[in-house]
Order: C-alpha cells, then structure tokens, then sequence
C-alpha cells in the first residue's frame, strides 16, 4: 500500500504552533519532565526530517530522548503491528549513537506530520507500502549520529579534552586518563549543546546492530501480557460500544425501536450513526446484548445486491473488450496471431478479508476543545484530519495516542476512516445530549470485522502469451477486470493516472520479464463493495497470473523453468539473483524425494518484486490420493537491500509465507443478495499451525538501499505453490483459492 504524497493538501495553518524565536526553530532546545526521567535530549535529522506540511522546520523535539536514568528512547513514527517498526528504527538510532542495546526502548509517536511525516509520502503521517525502513533509514541513523556528537561535545566540554580523542561504545563514554560518564551522566548538558548541522555516519565495516540480528524490542512485553493494544486501553469512567450495521452496503436505518433495549442491565445510550446504530454500555457483554434487542427496519432502496457469481459475469463481459491502455510494447495483438505455441487463460480472484488478530477497535474521548484516539493508528493524518472534520475541530485538535496493533494487513490504513470516525460519531453524539469527557471503546466483533467491508478486490484477467518456433517468449497480451482500491477516496489524485489505478496494475504493468510484444489493459468497475489494500496490495493477484503463465509458457518451449526466466531476466540482475539463490538452496533440478504411496510431488518456482524488494520462492507440495494439497517446504531468497536485522526479515518472510498460503488455500469471501456469506473462521479458515511448511529464507547480501520486507514475501506464493502443482499433477489451476476437482 503506497499512497504516494497522499493528503497533499494539507492546509498551511493545520500544522500544531512550532516553538522559537520567531527566526524559525532556535537550535538549543531540551525539555525538563518529571524527576527521575532526567533531561530529555532533543534531536532531530537534518533538513529533510526538519520540514513539515508547510515547509517550516520542524521541533527537534522528536526522535531520541535520553534519561538520566541512562535509558534511550526513540520515538518510532510509524505503527507497530508485528512488523518490526519498533526493532527497526531503534537499531538505526543505536548504531550512530553507540548505544547498548539492553539500554534501547522504542515509543510510537503521536499523531503530527509537521514532525513524524512519511517520507515517501509527502505531508502525511502513516505506516503502509512497506516503507517504513526505507523512508527512515537515514532520518533515524541521523539522529542517532546528531546525539552521540551531543554527548561527546558535553564530555569534552567536562573533561576540558579534546573531542576527537572520546570514544563511546555500549552507551559509554570515555577518555583518555580513566574518565567515563554513562549516557544519562551526560544527558542533561548534551542537551544544551547546539544540534549539529551535518554528522558523519558510519561506514558499513564499522557496523555494529546493522546487519545483525538483535532482540525486538516489543518481544518481552507481548510474551508477558504487558503490552498495551487498543483492546487493553482502560481510563476511568470508560463505557464501551458496539454497532449493529446494516446487512447490505449502501444500506441506511429507516427507523429503529429501543423499547427491549432500555431494560438491558448496563446500557447507557443507544446513538444513530452514519453507518449503523450504535449501543453504548458499561461492558462488551452489556452493549451485545443491548445490539441483540435492536430491532431495526433497513432502508434497502441504495443498498448494493449483487452476487459474486454477478459481479464475475460483468467481468468477464467486460474482459471481451479492450481497457485502458496500461502498457504497450511492440505489437501483442499481431505477434499472438504470427503462430507458435499458444496459450489463452482466465483466472479469477476472490474477495479476501484481512482477518487480524485483533479485530477493529478504536477508544475515543471529546472534550470541549479536543478529540483524544486511542488506537493502533495506521493512517495519522488522514485519520486525525476526518476526525477533525467530521467534529469541527483543527487536526491539532485531534490527539492521537499510539498503541500497538494486533496485526493489520492494510484495514486499519482505512483511507475513509471509517471505523475511527464511527468512534468519534459515538461521543459526538454523546457529546449532543451533554455527556462530554466519557471515554468509550468501540469493539468490533470477528462477525463485525468479517462482514463489515474494505476487502481485497475480486479480479478478473485475461492473459494470452506464446513463444515462437524457437522456443522463446515472443508475446504477452494481459487484460485486469476490478474495482479500485483508491476511486472516491482522498487518495483517488495521488494513485490514479489517466483512468488507471496504479495499485490495479502493480507488478503487471512493470512485468520485468523480455518480451518484445507485451500489452496490458485495465477495466475498473464501480461496485459498491467497500474495497482497500491488503497485504501487497495490486502484487497479491498480478504476480500469481503472470508467474503461473511464465511457467506454462517454459513448459510450451520444453524449457526448465528457472532457467526459462533467468533467460528474460538477462537485464534485470536483481530479480536473477535471488531466482538464483532459491534455485541452488532448494536444490532445483534434482528429484524430490518420493512421497508415501499413492501420492505426487511437485517443485514451483516464482519470482516477484514488488515495493522496491525482490523475492524468489520455490515450493515443494504433496498431492494425496484424495486430491488434498499440502505445502511441505518453502524456499525463499529475498534481496532488500542492506539487511538491517535479519532475524526480522527471516521472520517476516516466514509470516508473509504463512499468510499468502491461507489466501492460496482457503480465502474467499462471497456475496449473495449483498450479504456477506462468511462471518467467523469456521467459513474464512486460516492456516493453522500444523499446516504451515518448513520455510528456509537466504538473503541476498547487499549494500543497496534497504526496502520494505512486510508485504513482499506474499505475493510469489500462491503461484510458486500452484507451478509446483502443476508439475505433480499436469494440471493448472487458475481460480484461487486452490483446489484439485
């Protein structure tokens, strides 16, 4: 998910007030809290870190706090949600600040983009597009760099020596003649010394944390129940709420009656909202109970009630007719009717739901002059800007606390808002009959979260290729049938160009494979499902459609199919190299290992990049006699440029392996008469945990600048776990999920 400059809109004047001297942001700034939290040493990163929404410098205040209790705290902008933002940014700090690890903490920053925007996406604050690293890498290793010479500077001025001859390490700092002061010894003078305008990073030989794999920082809280999600937040007086939406999208509440609610022990309020009916109470149980004694006539004159089985038939109607021109190289048409050995496919991708862990939550407290979000917060300026909106607020107005997420998958980077503004349409209602400063959490239930929207579009393409007498690729006529993520969003500007959503087209329009005839087109139909990205966005279904095409077209030219696509990717050295590498760990070429009798074995390869990072995945499955698959082995080489923690890259391979292979398997929502059909995990299954295959990952060594690795593990899967189906069996499957008639 990668909404490019998004919010650029942003108002001058949204920005909260900066302090200084009325010459811009004075240097020598440092903030007094608390006894026994000591002084707080400010930071920031240099002029690209120091600019926000309105191009002004921003409050160094920002990203490295140092305590005389010797503890670093970094302030991480962007969401935890088991990716590692937390691991990630503290290691770039630690390394240039040459901090002990064990003195390491990470704190998510609030809501403010004059301070804490996306680099990569402009004026906005946000986590999403597997950016988090890459756009921080050096903002964060600055900041490390810009309070280590903070430090030195306060010793040297101590000690009455010479910079150049203090050395730190391990969160110490010394100097010749036995002197020593710790972090927290120093941080209250460091914090007076001027911000240096330029710092000196370190080389990769002098690496330390980077490169290395070193304990997450949110693993002893989580293990222990200590960590604080959404669903753990408690304030005193805090009433809790649920929302009996309506049963069709598009649906409003003609009328509604309270009469067996009011005698439901413990509710307090039962409030209209945009999008349902809320009930408010003193517990989850109670306000169930109360939603349960609802009853509610639905205005169905605007609600959408279509079918799948629909909404497929528009789409391959559709599909007969050119679209949008996506990418046009040579003449596709032309080359396909020259003869060779061709072949002409549909393939067909379901809804999908997003399904974390935690289901959608979200904590809202209105007072007379300010909102307060307690919530695992994805989008903080598109987030806090509708919420301001919709209460007649100034976004600063609106103060977002960061909590960690249960996982998202891209649903809580709602670029609607939709279930933050439900939270804060609950106490603006309460807030209308005179109940102000009631904190209230808005629970979603699993059924709430499954069947309440923003899914995985339905796709439909067409792909026709073939190679020529010689064997070799000769001609790639793609067509995508589907709905945008982005069309009436404030984001439809940033990722729309000439009637094309970019995130429709990802990975297939930048197709990296050497094909001299190669078209593709775009349909984009409205349909009044809400839809948005999940986990690779566009990757999740254009990788499988064109990995498991190259691969019939390599079996069409009698061709092995690896070196098939070594072949097309002559100039492409990134994607090589990690096809490469999973071929010779997975040992491609050799026969598999026999299975027990009555059983097939197959080997599949993919290869996909997607957000910058490049992956190759080869699959080892086992076909009983019943037909049943089972993934045995993944092998996955990825090269994301400089590995800042392996140990974190592995495990978000291995997670992003895990979550396609559910996708590939089970994951399917339908519709009929525009009702959701699935409603819990008895109907949307998830791997489980005896399920999931032994996963080998290799990463590429690499001195490139380092990429996302939360989303691109995903998309090679279902088509290297589909080509290796293929090849125990001989036949191909293009409907997902995957099954074996």
């Amino acid at each position: 998910m990668n909404p490019s400059r998004m919010f650029a809109h942003l108002a001058a004047d949204a920005s909260p007030p900066l302090h200084g001297n009325g010459d811009g942001l004075t240097r020598r700034t440092f903030l007094k809290v608390s006894a026994g939290a000591g002084l707080t040493l400010a930071v920031y990163s240099g002029p690209a870190a120091a600019q926000s929404a309105a191009g002004k410098p921003a409050d160094p205040n920002a990203f490295v706090r140092i305590g005389d209790d010797n503890t670093v705290t970094v302030i991480v902008k962007h969401l935890e949600m088991g990716q590692g933002t937390f691991t990630g940014l503290p290691t770039l700090v630690a390394e240039e600040l040459d901090a002990a690890w064990s003195q390491v903490r990470a704190e998510g920053a609030p809501a403010d983009a004059s301070r804490y925007n996306n680099l990569a996406w402009g004026p906005a604050q946000g986590t999403g597009g597997s950016s988090s690293l890459s756009n921080s890498f050096m903002q964060y290793r600055e900041a490390g760099a810009a309070a280590r010479a903070m430090l030195v500077a306060a010793a040297a001025k101590r000690w009455n020596v010479e910079a150049a001859s203090i050395a730190v390490k391990n969160g110490v700092v010394t100097a010749p003649g036995g002197k020593r002061a710790t972090f927290g010894e120093l941080a209250g003078a460091a914090a007076q010394e001027p911000v240096p305008a330029s710092v000196k990073l370190k080389g990769a030989a002098d690496f330390v944390y980077i490169g290395k794999s070193f304990p997450r920082t949110d693993s002893a809280a989580k293990s222990t129940g200590k960590a604080t999600f959404t669903q753990d937040v408690k304030l005193p007086g805090m009433l809790t709420a649920v929302v009996l939406h309506a049963p069709r999208f598009g649906t409003r509440a003609k009328s509604f009656d309270t009469d067996d609610v009011v005698g439901v022990a413990g509710v307090r309020y039962v409030i209209e909202v945009p999008n349902g009916i809320a009930v408010v109470a003193t517990s989850f149980w109670a306000a169930k109970k109360g939603r349960d004694a609802l009853k509610v006539v639905w205005d169905d004159t605007t609600g959408f009630k279509g079918s799948t089985s629909e909404i497929f038939d528009e789409y391959r109607r559709l599909a007969k007719t050119p679209g949008k021109p996506v990418r046009n190289d040579g003449d596709a048409a032309k080359a396909l009717a020259a003869g060779g050995k061709r072949i002409d496919a549909e393939y067909l991708f379901p809804y999908l739901a997003h399904a974390p862990m935690e289901p959608l939550n979200c904590v809202a407290k209105l007072s007379a002059d300010r909102c307060e979000i307690w919530n695992g917060e994805q989008f903080h300026t598109g987030d806090q800007m509708a919420v301001a909106a919709l209460l007649g607020l100034k976004p600063e107005q609106v103060v977002i606390h960061q909590v960690f997420a249960g996982g998202s998958f891209g649903r809580r980077a709602s670029s609607m808002s939709d279930y933050v503004l439900e939270a804060a349409a609950i106490v603006r209602g309460m807030a209308k009959s005179g109940k102000r400063d009631i904190p209230v959490k808005l629970v979603w239930t699993r059924e709430d979260d499954m069947t309440g929207g923003y899914y995985r579009p339905a796709y439909l393409h067409t792909l026709s290729a073939a190679v020529d007498a010689n064997g070799n690729a000769a001609a790639w006529q793609h067509r995508i049938v589907g709905q945008s993520i982005t069309e009436g969003t404030p984001i439809a500007a940033m990722t729309t160009k000439n009637g094309i959503d970019q995130t429709s087209v990802e990975g297939a329009s930048n197709l990296p494979y050497a094909i001299p005839n190669l078209a593709v087109d775009l349909h984009t139909p409205s349909i009044d499902v809400p839809v948005l990205w999940w986990r690779s966005v566009g990757s999740t279904h254009t990788a499988y459609s064109t990995e498991t095409m190259i691969d019939e077209l390599a079996f069409a030219a009698g061709k092995d199919p690896v070196e098939f696509r070594k072949a097309l990717l002559a100039d492409k050295p990134r994607h090589r190299g990690v096809l490469e590498l999973a071929a010779k760990e997975a040992g491609w070429g050799s026969p598999l290992a026999p299975g027990k009798a009555g059983t097939k074995r197959g080997r599949g390869v993919a290869v996909h990049e997607s957000f910058n990072t490049y992956v190759a995945e080869i699959a080892e499955v086992t076909i009983d006699a019943s037909n049943a698959i089972k993934v045995d082995r993944v092998v996955c080489a990825v090269d994301c440029g400089v590995a800042v923690n392996p140990d974190v890259i592995r495990a978000q391979m291995e997670g992003g392996i895990g979550f396609a292979l559910a996708a590939a398997l089970y994951g399917k929502i339908t519709l009929k008469d525009g009702a959701v059909e699935q409603t819990n995990f008895h109907q949307y299954q998830v791997l489980r945990i005896n399920e999931m295959p032994k996963v080998d990952v290799h990463i590429v060594a690499s001195d490139a600048k380092p990429s996302g690795v939360g989303e691109p593990g995903v998309p090679p899967l279902a088509p290297a776990v589909a080509n290796a189906i293929a090849a125990a069996t001989g036949k191909r499957l293009r409907t997902l999920p995957l099954a074996l008639a």
